[in-house]
């Protein structure tokens, strides 16, 4: 039994195949026309992953797409009647409406398929959150957990919980339009100069500069209520009332401004986008932070207490906010946690496909998600081919000898290109499309900025390490495949590995099992053997731009940077 689920007409457009409950294939559409977090109908991904299973979209038996219409209609409607938002918001919510509800004509359209050709399948809208919650769950090694999503908004809820057991899911509550911890998020970040979709990663990465004296907003901008839930005061948002202008078509999404003149008469004029960064500015992203991360402690302690478990499951945009996502082991009563690497609004499509495979059809589990190498692969004649065509001068190096090759190359202080085997879902690069740098040296993340990523200096880098030495370098030795939790670094350690530790001590780790990634587990290892340290620094393999997918985009942002060697399978490149 195949199916495809489907995250379109939203942020992080993707697609997602299983066979028989075991995923063959996920991917986002941004790494195939090359814009970020692109919004539409994910054509390339739904044909990625159907040609990787070897079928064609006939052999489908199920097709599902992560919106519900219907979800939440008769609060939507009460909602409408009381505020009347203007007449293009509502315009612009049927149009999506629409799209999502004949998802049937629409894949017949953009696939330009024949009469007839999925006229058998059966097709399912899943509620947003609910795809975020099978997202979590499904893939998890747990037998039950409690299921926590978080997110912006989806289907009109920001916010849902429940609990996982088995192969079904049951939902507690929700939280509803217009109170949402992903819209304070984004409103204050868009005060802040971030006004990009998906620039909230970087005020987290900011708010270790600051210090959080702006509470007193903070806790008139968010009330916690006494059962854990939250509310906002919606007189510093506009999203309630005006509605707000976003693209979430054929392009990268784009949103209009959400906060109101009464967040600009506390806080003052908004940082203009790339204008210098003030102590006040620090300030408020790390009141900001600390805002968000006392609300979802209100509710994550809620989950705990209201079902016991001891494992928690997250999903949804906010729960790719690792430094939060860091803190809940050693200071809630949750003792396992899991968070699938395609976290945000690309990873519905995964959840569709385990929603409709479990909860639907009743299906016992039999997958969990150990690694994030999902996405398209190229075997080294594919490569070997290319780098004729370009013209580029090669090595061609057995495993062992490409590991002690290359990690000697990141030893003496070269930037490496490091694309193999499988892309990886999500929004991190976790070592089959790397950059990788020795973290040694203070100076590394300059060199970095300066000659290939150009981000904003107070952007912190990662560190990826040998799993079996977590607990030598980091504060805590839990697993994280999928570099989604900050630990703190220890303070003997910080020293040794300058260049990805945060200014707060802190590191956004990526713990590598030999298992699950047996040749990045060698380098990082053979780079352990030269220099006493088993840590590489690793950031996406890109420039400003979706993380490369195939080995042309590799050697095209190998040549225009400043990046010093390059690896494409068993193929070593110097420039």
């Amino acid at each position: 039994m195949h199916i495809l689920g489907i995250n379109a007409y939203h942020a992080g457009a993707s697609a997602c195949l299983i066979e028989d409950g075991r995923l063959v294939a996920a991917a986002e559409e941004e790494r195939f026309n090359r814009v970020k977090y692109w919004a539409g109908f994910p054509v390339q991904s739904i044909r990625y992953v159907l040609a990787e299973s070897g079928i064609d979209i006939k052999d489908v038996q199920h097709i599902g797409i992560s919106r519900e219409p219907n979800a939440n209609l008769m609060k939507k409607i009460v909602f409408t009647l009381r505020r009347r938002p203007n007449i293009e918001f509502i315009r612009d919510r049927l149009r999506q409406v629409g799209k999502t509800h004949d998802l049937r004509a629409t894949l017949y359209e953009q696939l330009g398929l024949g009469t007839g050709e999925i006229d058998k399948a059966e097709f399912h809208n899943v509620e947003h959150h609910k795809a975020h919650m099978a997202s979590a769950f499904f893939v998890s090694p747990f037998k039950e957990a409690a299921v926590l999503s978080v997110d912006g908004m989806g289907d009109f809820a920001s916010t849902m919980w429940g609990i996982g057991t088995d192969s079904s899911l049951e939902v507690g509550s929700a939280i509803h339009f217009p109170n949402s911890l992903g819209y304070l998020y984004t409103a204050i970040s868009q005060w802040l100069g971030f006004q990009k979709y998906g620039d909230e990663g970087k005020v987290m990465g900011l708010a270790p500069y600051g210090k959080p004296s702006y509470m007193e907003l903070m806790n008139d901008i968010v009330r916690i209520q006494k059962d854990g839930t939250f509310e906002l005061n919606l007189d510093y948002f506009t999203v309630h009332n005006e509605g707000v202008s976003m693209s979430w078509e054929d392009g990268e999404p784009v949103l209009g401004t959400m906060f109101s003149d009464k967040l600009l008469k506390a806080l003052g004029e908004a940082r203009v986008p790339r204008g210098e960064i003030l102590k006040k500015h620090e300030d408020v992203a790390a009141s900001l932070q600390k805002m968000l991360e006392d609300a979802e402690f209100a509710l994550v302690r809620k989950l705990h207490k209201e079902t016991g478990q001891e494992a928690i499951c997250m999903a949804g945009g906010v729960a790719l906010n690792s430094s939060f996502n860091g803190r809940i082991l050693p200071e809630t009563d949750f003792s396992d946690i899991f968070i699938q690497p395609a976290a945000g609004d690309a990873g519905t499509s995964l959840g569709v496909c385990y929603y409709i495979y479990h909860q639907v059809l009743g299906k016992p589990r039999n997958y969990v998600m150990e690694h994030a190498y999902t996405g398209p692969e190229y075997s080294n004649a594919e490569i070997q081919a290319l780098l004729e065509k370009e013209g580029l001068a090669y090595e061609v190096l057995a495993d062992g000898a490409l590991v002690k090759r290359s990690a000697e190359l990141v030893a003496k202080g070269n930037v490496l290109g490091w694309f193999q085997g499988r892309m990886e879902w999500g929004p991190r690069a976790l070592g089959n499309r790397s950059i990788i740098a020795d973290p040694r040296r203070d100076d590394m993340k300059d060199i970095l900025n300066e000659r290939i990523k150009h981000r904003e200096r107070f952007r912190p880098f990662a560190p990826s390490i040998l799993l079996e030495n977590t607990g030598d370098y980091f504060d805590q030795d839990y697993p994280d495949p999928f570099m989604i939790k900050v630990y703190g670094v220890l303070s003997g350690k910080r020293s040794e590995i300058p260049a990805v530790t945060h200014v707060d001590g802190t590191g956004r780790l990526q713990t590598v099992a030999r298992e699950h990634a047996p040749l990045y587990w060698s380098l990082i290892n053979a780079f352990g053997e030269q220099t006493g340290v088993p840590v590489v620094l690793n950031t996406s393999f890109n420039e400003n731009e979706p993380i490369v997918c195939n080995p042309l985009e590799a050697i095209d942002c190998f040549r225009r940077t400043k990046m010093d060697a390059l690896v494409l399978g068993n193929y070593l490149i110097m420039k």
